[in-house]
């Protein structure tokens, strides 16, 4: 008896704070090899050079906009990684998705509606966020701890500020609640303390870890990808 093949999802990798799409290139050649699609978005916020800074910069719903924007461009079921700061407007966007399939949260904030990334540590939400936080001077060792010593320099230089809107607007819609959730917890992470990860992971469905730092895209691609690939596999089977 024959059986049907169940396609392959894509997989949509969404960066953190700072960053852009040239994060995830280890990991996207490490998916090609074996067999998956994956896309990439530049979310908003994270302002790069020559992009002009016009008040009110973009924050967690312009990001969700770019990310569902995205989401619809794909045809068939969609995988959506978030990591760090990206997980706040996957969680937005992923709710107003139904190509969605499931959602990895990559030591993220997997936050619920009324939260914000300050409110979540305790820090008081701007009334009217402006300006922009710049990457912070440790993020060498915050950020990239286990990573080689030249890919962690090529890193840093591309690092751009970040919108401090971003950081305190609140979520109004948790996808979460009705797409499953995996959350990889990074052991070894020194930017989000691996205690906060396990309080947020509390909120998904299925929860896996890496011995990692904050970054395993750069420091271990080959064993990212092959989790991620099981996690994709067993929620499309």
């Amino acid at each position: 008896m024959a059986t049907t093949e169940v396609p392959r999802p894509t997989l949509l990798l969404v960066h953190g704070a700072w960053h852009g799409p040239w994060c995830w290139e280890r990991l996207e050649s490490a998916l090609a090899d074996d067999g998956w699609r994956t896309r990439t978005v530049a979310l908003p916020s994270a302002v790069r050079s020559g992009v002009p800074a016009n008040e009110p910069l973009a924050g967690v719903h312009r990001d969700a906009q770019a990310v569902q924007e995205t989401i619809e461009g794909i045809e068939g079921p969609v995988v959506v990684v978030g990591h760090s700061y990206g997980g706040i407007p996957v969680t937005q966007a992923i709710a107003d998705a139904p190509n969605v399939s499931h959602a990895v949260y990559l030591a993220a904030y997997q936050l619920d509606v009324g939260e914000s990334l300050f409110g979540f540590h305790g820090a008081p939400e701007p009334e009217n966020p402006k300006g922009l936080i710049p990457p912070a001077e440790n993020s060498d060792a915050a950020l990239y701890a286990d990573v080689s010593e030249a890919e962690t320099t090529r890193a840093v230089q591309q690092l751009v500020p970040q919108s401090l809107r971003s950081f305190s607007e609140r979520v109004t819609k948790a996808g979460w609640r009705t797409v499953p959730s995996t959350y990889i917890i990074c052991e070894q992470d020194q930017a989000l303390p691996p205690q906060a990860q396990e309080n947020l992971a509390a909120r998904a469905k299925n929860i896996c870890r890496l011995q990692s730092s904050h970054s395993p895209f750069l420091s271990m691609p080959s064993e990212l990808a092959s989790l991620l690939a099981h996690i994709a596999l067993k929620e499309a089977g």
